[in-house]
């Protein structure tokens, strides 16, 4: 069946790019509702911004939707990365400004509040959106693809120069409270360099060293250090797993990235969505609904959130 949240849930914090503070609170919604953000600050008639392929932005540092009177939100991805991996498939989100909360650069902020909040059971099955056919996008040597599954999985590779990075991949069936477990607290992270970089440029100007692993010439500077050893490609799943949930419905699929990003992977749901025999809407039998993000995560230790 479909979930929502039981009870709403607020967090504050600032925005990563815009360095401004920000309200964001969770609400749960009614049946086939979908995710919908609602800015507060805006006019009622403007502020409603559906989370749909049909108000994809194409952005490189982070992931934006904009709706048809030209109202925006971005850095979406961890909030979406969290809601996607709890299972909850229908809430809104109040929020006062353009950019939802950076908090520690990870989802695990928002997966706590999530199930602080608990998940209520809807009385209407679940939908899912099944991949039919391999879909491709490349930009240079980047690339990200989507195939046929039975259930959602995510593989991913990097390649750095950064010593401490180099060469990582990882490849993971998003079921049974995976995301939480493997996941939710992998944090973003950068190199000295391009914080350096982007804030010349006005951007990341809420970045500080306790949102983000940053990297410097074989040391990490932030504080506590990694909290994987491979956290950055972990930090690449989990920004995938929002960056699909702009579906806005869960998805039966394999994706596969190689040094890819918000926006090839934007891209790709793009290209999906484009012929109609590339995918099917499914109402989900019980088989397939175990198998959905977010399943399992009541039996998941609350210290891991916490």
């Amino acid at each position: 069946m479909q979930q929502t949240l039981a009870s709403k849930r607020t967090l504050c914090g600032i925005g990563l790019h815009s360095g401004k503070p920000v309200r964001l609170t969770i609400l749960p919604a009614p049946a086939d509702h979908g995710l919908v953000f609602r800015r507060t600050d805006l006019p009622r008639a403007a502020s409603d911004i559906v989370v749909g392929p049909e108000n994809w932005v194409e952005a490189s540092l982070c992931t934006v939707l904009r709706n048809a009177h030209g109202a925006t939100v971005s850095t979406i991805e961890h909030l979406l990365a969290a809601l996607h991996g709890c299972g909850v498939h229908n809430a809104r989100i109040d929020i006062d400004g353009p950019e939802v909360p950076i908090l520690d650069g990870s989802a695990a902020p928002f997966v706590t509040q999530i199930l602080a909040a608990g998940l209520a059971p809807q009385d209407a099955p679940l939908r899912a959106l099944r991949v039919l056919r391999a879909i491709e996008v490349r930009r240079g040597d980047a690339r990200a693809r989507l195939i046929p599954a039975p259930e959602l999985q995510i593989a991913f590779e990097i390649a750095f120069d950064e010593p401490l990075i180099g060469e990582q991949r990882v490849a993971l069936s998003m079921h049974n409270g995976t995301f939480l477990r493997e996941l939710s607290d992998c944090r973003t992270f950068c190199m000295r360099a391009d914080v350096e970089m982007m804030q010349a440029n006005g951007l990341a100007l809420g970045g500080t060293l306790d949102n983000a692993v940053v990297f410097d010439r074989g040391r990490v500077i932030s504080k506590g250090g990694l909290r994987r050893k491979d956290e950055p490609v972990r930090h690449k799943v989990l920004d995938v797993m929002g960056d699909l949930y702009v579906a806005g419905l869960p998805i039966l699929g394999r994706y596969e990235g190689f040094k890819a990003g918000h926006a090839l992977s934007g891209r790709v749901l793009q290209e999906l969505f484009a012929a109609p025999e590339n995918y099917e809407i499914i109402t989900c039998d019980p088989a397939q609904a175990a198998r959905m993000p977010g399943v399992g995560i009541s039996s998941i230790n609350m210290a891991l959130s916490a």
